[in-house]
């Protein structure tokens, strides 16, 4: 099957470019306006095609692509693709605008396309062993970063989303009450406080860009027991007055706990086998009309969307 690769850039060198390109059962074809980048990484992968443009690319007769551009560039190139009969695999988010995703998602839906977001949370083993071990009524998660704030759109859409996603694929139901707090200053967000309401359960989601460090949890609690999960790389389980800790082998790739290697593997034997994904791209859809809540609601409490 011969794969595009759309976007050389970090995402692209850091969590894609060496789990697929150790497939034996794929031909993948470069693509960037980056000409230093494309001949160093075809020749650090032994990749035989590369072109620069999107158009040259679809020529090349690919079935699937993988969209890691900037998010900007997002919906022009996925339209593209989808237009012209190919798969996608898209960087989250889809577009930075809840319209123009919902428009690529019909859009897929019409010509019968998988267009897959790349949540890769819902595929890494800890966050998995949540979903199906626990039963929870209450979720908290954060995931803080170093001095970084940012205008809102960019912050909720490039970064905060994940939470978001995270969120809803660990709670019990669907999201009925959707309630955002906020600091701010200049314009610019600093932190951002999530709280998801259903049936039976509360989840809340934190991000700070004012934190000392780097750092991603997650406490499931409810039903008897609490797991706590830290940087999706170790868990606590405690139940029944016990302690269970979880992690991984030494060896174990990071990639791998991070879920990369299973979305990877998950989008394209779905495309092989013409099914579709774990995650319809409805449900992560829903994720994206979320954020455009969030963003709307930090809007009206004085912070700027773009600058």
């Amino acid at each position: 099957m011969r794969i595009g690769i759309i976007g050389l850039g970090d995402i692209a060198r850091k969590a894609y470019l060496p789990v697929i390109t150790a497939r034996n059962d794929v031909k993948l074809i470069f693509c960037t306006r980056n000409t230093a980048a494309l001949e160093q990484l075809a020749a650090t992968y032994r990749i035989s095609e590369t072109v620069t443009e999107v158009g040259e690319l679809i020529g090349r007769g690919i079935r699937a692509a993988f969209v890691h551009s900037s998010t900007e560039s997002h919906a022009e190139i996925t339209k593209q693709l989808l237009q012209n009969g190919v798969h996608v695999y898209v960087d989250k988010p889809i577009a930075y605008t809840y319209e123009e995703s919902l428009e690529l998602t019909e859009l897929a839906e019409k010509n019968g396309l998988i267009l897959m977001v790349g949540f890769n949370r819902r595929f890494a083993p800890l966050y998995v062993s949540v979903k199906e071990k626990s039963s929870p009524n209450l979720i908290l998660m954060q995931k803080n970063r170093p001095h970084s704030p940012d205008f809102a759109r960019r912050f909720i859409l490039d970064d905060f989303i994940h939470v978001v996603d995270t969120l809803r694929y660990l709670v019990p139901g669907d999201v009925r009450d959707v309630n955002v707090t906020s600091r701010h200053q200049d314009g610019k967000l600093y932190h951002v406080m999530l709280q998801l309401g259903g049936d039976g359960y509360t989840a809340v989601g934190i991000m700070n860009r004012d934190s000392g460090g780097s750092e991603e949890t997650v406490e499931a609690i409810g039903g008897g027991r609490k797991w706590s999960v830290k940087d999706l790389n170790t868990a606590v389980e405690l139940a029944d007055g016990g302690e269970r800790h979880y992690k991984f082998n030494d060896w174990d790739p990071v990639l791998h706990r991070r879920g990369f290697h299973a979305i990877i593997d998950h989008f394209i034997q779905t495309v092989k086998e013409g099914g579709q994904p774990l995650q319809s791209t409805r449900d992560a859809l829903e994720t994206h009309r979320i954020c455009e809540e969030i963003v709307k609601e930090l809007e009206k409490n004085g912070v700027s969307a773009w600058g």
